[in-house]
């Protein structure tokens, strides 16, 4: 990673690339880290350094970074039809056999797959049809989403105002209207002294109720929650919330979207995080592990009861007027089709729940270092959270950037993790990932963190 060098790569990105979700005033001096290539769960970088991807790059790379499969699949497809579209009744084989395919392995009952570029496109198009529904039912007043701090469901304008987390927000002009927000249902951080984790459920559901009645129940036409908080410190809700959520959007008349983008296909060890937490949701939307990462394509899934009332809209106005000119792309579709049929035939569901025995069992002992506050995780995903005061549940002050030292130390030690918001340092290695590797993983991230002990005891 020569910085020096006038026309090297990593003076030409300083340059020219503007790079998201990144420290911009910082990157002239800290620079790139290049990435060159992928074996299986590792990254080697431009200097030859090896590293275990421990959040498959960004949560996505589900088979790692060398899958011979994925990659014959793209080059079938370019050389049979490198692209074409699906506006006004046209359409492409592999964009036909994944929606079939996802529509019959639904986890609940569901009637059509309407493919975009990434989980950001399809919030944002969930967005779009929840407010196009109502339209059509004669219910304008009927649009508010109710989304949860410390969500994230992208960053397009209407999916970064679903997001619930402040640097989404910050100076970008958004929520736009319409889009509110209620708990975030972290029990370790929210729940009051004394207060059972069910008890915390409840009050979480009241608080929504109230939420609902304050705004009014025909102004409110959408909830939107992830199974677990992914980006926003891999989460798990307090247990009954979602039996206590669930039977309050059926009273009301408020449709139900989850949000699969980081825990569908098999990240839990099921399909989908919605079979894991008995979920029924009227819309769906997933991404990421979909192509296992190897091409760009997200999709929103709806029950017939929404596609009756988005054909009733084509009766009144004619075309259905939205779309991208790459929604269903033939190569990205016919990788995510692979992606799939490699899912079934390795059985990558029963692997996960197997491997997943020892990534929690290795994640839970993280959970006696002085520095946890918090071990989090389920199937093949977890996240610690540092503290400065673990009886009393003390955060570090940001500016002392205590969970950033250990990312950047376990990086220095081998392994690639990220650093989430109030400390917490995030694990999703693929799915891929054996019981070694596993031990790997976590050896090298106990040294970063006894690292981060010295660090924080010269603070």
């Amino acid at each position: 990673m020569t910085q020096n060098a006038p026309n090297s790569p990593a003076a030409r990105d300083i340059a020219s690339h503007l790079h998201p979700f990144t420290n911009l005033a910082a990157h002239p001096d800290k620079g790139p880290h290049i990435i060159s290539q992928g074996d299986g769960i590792y990254v080697h970088d431009d200097d030859g350094k090896k590293f275990i991807e421990g959040l498959s790059g960004l949560w996505c790379a589900a088979l790692g970074f060398s899958e011979p499969r994925l990659v014959e699949a793209a080059t079938r497809q370019m050389q049979a039809l490198p692209f074409y579209h699906n506006f006004a009744h046209k359409a492409v084989e592999p964009a036909i056999e994944l929606a079939d395919y996802l529509v019959k392995h639904a986890p609940v009952p569901m009637s059509k797959v309407f493919f975009t570029n990434s989980g950001s496109e399809a919030n944002d198009t969930q967005v779009k049809l929840v407010w196009y529904y109502n339209n059509i039912l004669g219910r304008p007043e009927k649009k508010k989403i109710i989304a949860r701090h410390g969500a994230y469901h992208g960053i397009t304008v209407a999916a970064a105002s679903l997001t619930g987390l402040q640097y989404a927000h910050n100076a970008f002009d958004v929520p736009i209207n319409n889009i509110l927000h209620t708990d975030c249902p972290h029990f370790y951080k929210y729940g009051q002294e004394g207060e059972s984790e069910e008890a915390y459920a409840t009050r979480l559901a009241a608080n929504l109720e109230e939420l609902i009645m304050r705004e009014g129940p025909d102004t409110v036409a959408a909830f939107i929650a992830e199974p677990f908080l992914g980006a926003g410190g891999v989460i798990e809700p307090p247990k009954g919330y979602f039996e206590k959520i669930q039977p309050l959007l059926e009273q009301h008349d408020i449709l139900f979207i989850v949000d699969e983008v980081i825990s569908g296909f098999y990240r839990t060890g099921n399909r989908f995080a919605t079979q894991t937490y008995g979920l029924k949701p009227d819309l769906m939307t997933m991404a990421k592990q979909l192509s296992a990462a190897y091409l760009p394509i997200g999709a929103v899934m709806m029950n017939e009861k929404i596609h009756e009332v988005l054909v009733e809209g084509s009766r009144k106005y004619g075309v259905f007027g939205t779309g991208f000119t790459y929604s269903g792309h033939p190569v990205p579709a016919a990788v995510a089709l692979e992606t799939q049929k490699i899912y079934d035939e390795r059985d990558i569901g029963t692997h996960v729940k197997s491997v997943s025995i020892r990534f929690q069992q290795r994640l839970k002992v993280l959970g006696d270092h002085p520095l946890v506050g918090e071990v989090r995780g389920l199937g093949l995903i977890g996240a610690v959270e540092l503290v400065a005061d673990k009886p009393a549940r003390r955060n570090f002050d940001p500016k002392q950037a205590v969970g950033a030292y250990a990312v950047d130390r376990a990086m220095e030690h081998g392994l690639i993790v990220r650093g989430l918001v109030n400390d917490t340092v995030a694990f999703c290695p693929p799915l891929i990932i054996t019981d070694a590797q596993i031990d790997d993983m976590f050896n090298i991230f106990e040294r970063a963190l006894e690292d981060t002990s010295g660090f924080v005891d010269d603070l």
